[in-house]
């Protein structure tokens, strides 16, 4: 194990909620006009769940963070920093965190607030980039709400993208660990490979495509684009490497790790991972069928629902990994 790595960092609680409406492949075959099956067959999703215009990212962001301090038995002078991670932010500005911070009340408290995006790893990086100023002292307890909303970015011309997304939220609290108890962060690691920076990407959103600043039509900008096959093969060739990495940092073995908490990119992907990595597939937490690939909310998400469940149990070892655009590469590995 790699001292150097090791942090006494503990998740305290967790929570997700998901928007009110749920639709079906069936439904959406419906909708689009295709042959019933087609986009279950496509994408695997059973359902997902879609956000209407009464909710918005921070809104259901907030709603995650209150289920997450309920059952973490904490009130809100106990946070003293919220971080919001997004792949899909409700506007250029402010921060996602702080609309969050206004929608919860927390305007009296003057919690400090602020974003970290990392699009679909957000999640990993807020808890690798927090855990190191959470155990210098400088914060307590650090709240982290991912949520996205990609149903409004979708290109539905596009069936192999747009068929596997879902909207939702999740919020973890983390804090210190005592010293009666194991749970901690064993290693951690982000790579980024930008020669895929363009395999996956909403041009629109800022300031290079502003419609102020173009003269071809803004609308297409604003759709998100995948380009599936290279995202797959330029993760493929350096995900058996990182993760060896990052296990060999953890001083853990792969048949040490207890369960497997992926980001629920795709099934075809998740299968994937399975096999490339010679994971045990009853140890991989798979939710996608009836959520979809939540973007940033993903893999939070994904961690609690197998909390609720009682699968993951405390002194489990985790693995969480999971790619992004950009492309990155993202794990932690940590005692629960």
């Amino acid at each position: 194990m790699d001292k150097t790595t090791t942090r006494s960092v503990r998740i305290l609680a967790t929570g997700h909620v998901l928007p009110k409406h749920s639709l079906t492949s069936e439904e959406l075959d419906l909708q689009l006009g295709h042959s019933f099956g087609t986009i279950r067959a496509l994408s695997g999703v059973n359902k997902r769940h879609v956000a209407d215009s009464t909710e918005s990212a921070a809104n259901l962001a907030a709603q995650a963070a209150r289920v997450a301090l309920d059952t973490a038995g904490l009130k809100w002078a106990d946070i003293d920093c919220l971080v919001a991670v997004s792949g899909t932010m409700d506007q250029g500005m402010p921060s996602n965190a702080a609309l969050v911070h206004a929608e919860l009340g927390l305007s009296t408290l003057a919690i400090p607030a602020f974003d970290i995006n990392a699009s679909c790893l957000g999640f990993i990086a807020a808890l690798d980039t927090l855990s190191w100023p959470l155990i210098a002292g400088r914060y307590e307890n650090i709240l982290i709400v991912a949520a996205d909303l990609a149903s409004c970015g979708l290109n539905w011309d596009d069936l192999e993208s747009s068929a596997i997304f879902g909207d939702g939220a999740a919020a973890v609290i983390i804090g210190r660990s005592s010293i009666e108890n194991t749970s901690c962060i064993l290693a951690s690691n982000l790579k980024t490979y930008s020669e895929g920076v363009h395999f996956c990407e909403i041009p629109a959103g800022g300031s290079r495509y502003h419609p102020s600043r173009i003269k071809q039509d803004f609308i297409p900008l604003t759709k998100f684009h995948m380009d599936g096959k290279k995202v797959f093969r330029l993760a493929s060739e350096h995900l058996p490497l990182f993760v060896d990495n990052l296990l060999n940092s953890s001083g853990l073995k792969i048949h040490d790790i207890d369960w497997i908490v992926p980001h629920q990119a795709s099934q075809l992907a998740i299968q994937h991972m399975i096999k490339r990595l010679n994971f045990s597939a009853e140890k991989v937490i798979n939710i996608f069928a009836n959520y979809g690939n939540q973007v940033a909310a993903s893999l939070p998400t994904t961690l609690d629902v197998a909390i609720r469940d009682g699968r993951i149990k405390r002194g489990d070892n985790l693995l969480l990994i999971g790619t992004g655009a950009g492309l990155s590469i993202g794990g932690v590995v940590l005692t629960y």
